[in-house]
């Protein structure tokens, strides 16, 4: 690990006075403190966020909000969150280890940078660590890697559970930086890789993630997380979704689709939801529905399994709430 300065904010405003490029924020260190031990960051400046008060979980008549800091567990074990957004709980309680969960915090678990083994070891080339160095995963190992949302200059698979449920319903975080505070829908925080995969999400040099706020989405409240995964417990997706349905006389008047663990960010599946919109929630409806969730996958060697799975895992997930 690396040199670096250390300092303790007490309010906002003092966190990100001197926040930059070079500057890193710790709440529940569960990322960041892995990183900076395998030297894959080195940041010159970390600040203690944890006695910022942004802690909490509300549910009023426009949605809910979650402060950043809310561990994962407390979130997760939320009557309100389990019973309005029963796919957020899930997500969560899919998500890495009781332990992780416990000490996690809701901004950083959005936050956490790819698993991809080429981004962790700094003796390989990686151009999300060191632009223009290479992606060996596109010829090498890519079994767990993305399917959708790739490029030729990355093909890592975005890691958040979390984030992939809280997309499909339209979620937004608070953020707060030098400049003022302003909300960012979720799922636009997220960029594409691209031919710069450095640049990870529209964040601005030092600004804080401070709050998440989801809309009152009639389809939330039937909903489910499904996670394929290899093992059942702390492991990262293979393949993921979240979904939810509002049912009217039969037919689907609302539907929300979004997919992890095979996308570089979480993917949203617009198409997939128009397909099922106006239909009964049938097997055989669901199933043709779901054949565009891979629409525009470009798999590699190692991981063309996951353009069926992707399919599979909707199906799944979507046929589970009919139950």
């Amino acid at each position: 690990m690396r040199p670096f300065t250390f300092a303790q904010a007490t309010t906002v405003n003092e966190a990100v006075a001197g926040g930059d490029a070079g500057s890193a924020y710790l709440a529940g260190g569960t990322t960041l403190v892995d990183l900076m031990k395998l030297e894959v960051l080195a940041p010159g400046r970390v600040v203690d966020i944890n006695r910022l008060p942004l802690r909490g979980v509300q549910l009023d008549r426009s949605g809910l909000r979650i402060g950043a800091l809310e561990r994962m567990a407390t979130v997760a074990t939320d009557r309100r969150v389990v019973g309005e957004y029963p796919a957020v709980a899930q997500a969560l309680l899919a998500s890495a280890s009781p332990q992780i969960r416990t000490m996690a915090s809701i901004g950083g678990n959005l936050l956490q940078r790819t698993r991809c083994g080429y981004f962790r070891d700094t003796a390989t080339p990686c151009n999300r660590r060191e632009p223009g160095s290479g992606c060996p995963a596109i010829e090498g190992e890519n079994r767990t890697h993305a399917v959708l949302g790739t490029s030729d200059q990355c093909v890592a698979t975005h890691p958040s559970d979390l984030a992939v449920a809280l997309v499909a319903f339209d979620a937004h975080i608070e953020v707060t930086g030098r400049d003022g505070s302003r909300s960012v829908p979720l799922a636009d925080l997220y960029r594409l890789p691209g031919a710069t995969p450095q640049v990870e999400t529209e964040l601005r040099p030092g600004e804080l993630i401070t709050g998440v706020t989801l809309p009152r989405v009639a389809a939330a409240r039937r909903s489910a997380y499904l996670k394929v995964r290899d093992r059942r417990s702390y492991e990262f997706a293979l393949a993921s979704a979240a979904v939810g349905v509002h049912l009217r006389g039969g037919v689907i008047e609302q539907v929300r689709v979004a997919v992890g663990g095979v996308a570089t960010r979480p993917w949203r599946l617009p198409a997939v939801e128009r397909a099922l919109i106006g239909r009964p929630l049938r097997e055989d409806v669901v199933t043709a529905a779901a054949a565009h969730a891979s629409d525009g996958a470009r798999p590699l060697a190692h991981n063309r399994f996951k353009v069926a799975l992707i399919r599979r895992t909707v199906v799944r997930a979507l046929l589970s709430l009919g139950e």
